[in-house]
């Protein structure tokens, strides 16, 4: 099944997916980040979207 590139936002947004460029730039956006900022953040503290938020002070 493929996606569905009309989606805006994750369907679960517990955690954070960096495989899927849209989703990418929807948490870059969200948390007002860079790229890299994300995926380090990410790469330090688990794919949890609290975790990550809680890592750089949202």
């Amino acid at each position: 099944m493929s996606d569905d590139l009309t989606k805006r936002q994750p369907q679960d947004k517990s955690k954070i997916s960096l495989t899927e460029e849209w989703e990418v730039r929807y948490w870059t956006r969200a948390l007002g980040v860079t790229e890299a900022q994300l995926r380090a953040a990410v790469k330090l503290v688990g794919h949890g979207t609290a975790a990550v938020k809680k890592h750089l002070g949202k």
